[in-house]
């Protein structure tokens, strides 16, 4: 089991004074969103960068950043030129329109192409080779990251679905209960209506079952043992398990709702609602799992 979370970092050396760093950074989604930040001189490693995150992560929202040093100092300029058209542009609108004349010159700054690189030019294809090392290091890093909070996680699941196992015993002999009590409840209105039941009548012995039949919640509780079973089998998977977690926690739902329309007594009700509560929390964690 593997967490969406994770970050893996390495350092790279291109020539003798070219040198960069390989950032990965990553939080949950439900499908997988890449967003590369690159220097100009280096956009050409872009399609280098999706296929090899592609090939280590399934989902999540993923974040590679890289910086570009020459002689160890970030190798950015800003064009001042353009920079102070831009402020000059600025003041005039704000003059037209009767605004203060000051001008955030650090939102220009982070306009396209005020902060260059500068430089020599950097050949892409004699660089690649030193690039994709740094970019397999940090993936082995970030992935190993996301292991190990995969196994807290686990640890997390394992005891949640463990106290809801405990909760589907309390609630299993109260449940069994049900239709005895509901065939008693039965009687007692015929009674208190006075309406004679004979003890050979087919049709009404066909609608008590059928009545009954209505209050018995034992398929759900034996589909839930099995979610149960399944579930556990899920925590040992190596592959990404996330989507498949949650569209089980969805049948959860699904068929405690059900047992608790079927058996409404007090007692029972109470169960029902800390199951479904506990459950919520428990996929409210899966949703950080690969």
């Amino acid at each position: 089991m593997r967490s969406m979370t994770g970050f893996g970092k390495a350092d790279g050396q291109y020539a003798d004074q070219i040198y960069f760093s390989v950032e990965i950074s990553s939080v949950n989604r439900k499908q997988l969103e890449l967003r590369c930040s690159l220097p100009a001189e280096l956009s050409g490693l872009e399609s280098i960068i999706r296929q090899k995150i592609s090939s280590f992560i399934s989902r999540g929202s993923v974040n590679v950043k890289v910086l570009l040093r020459k002689n160890g100092a970030v190798n950015q300029t800003i064009d001042t030129e353009y920079l102070n058209q831009l402020t000059a542009i600025a003041k005039e609108v704000r003059q037209s329109q009767n605004l203060s004349a000051e001008v955030n010159v650090e939102q220009l700054m982070a306009l396209p192409n005020v902060i260059v690189s500068a430089g020599e030019n950097i050949d892409i294809s004699e660089m690649t080779e030193a690039f994709t090392a740094a970019l397999d290091a940090a993936g082995e890093e970030f992935t190993a990251m996301r292991r190990r909070e995969g196994e807290a996680l686990k640890a997390d699941l394992s005891s949640r679905a463990a106290f809801l196992e405990e909760l589907l015993r309390q609630i299993e002999p109260l449940a069994a209960k049900v239709p005895e009590i509901a065939r008693k409840r039965l009687y007692c209105k015929l009674a208190a209506e006075k309406l004679p039941v004979e003890p050979n009548d087919e049709l009404f012995a066909r609608e008590m079952l059928f009545y009954l039949d209505k209050s018995d919640v034992s398929e759900e509780i034996t589909r839930l043992k099995s979610h149960f079973g399944q579930l556990r089998n899920f925590f040992e998977l190596e592959e990404p398990a996330g989507r498949g977690m949650d569209f089980l926690l969805q049948e959860f739902f699904r068929e405690i709702t059900t047992l608790g329309n079927k058996a409404p007594s007090p007692e029972l009700s109470a169960l029902v609602v800390k199951f479904k509560t506990e459950l919520e929390k428990l996929r409210e964690q899966v949703q950080n799992v690969e």
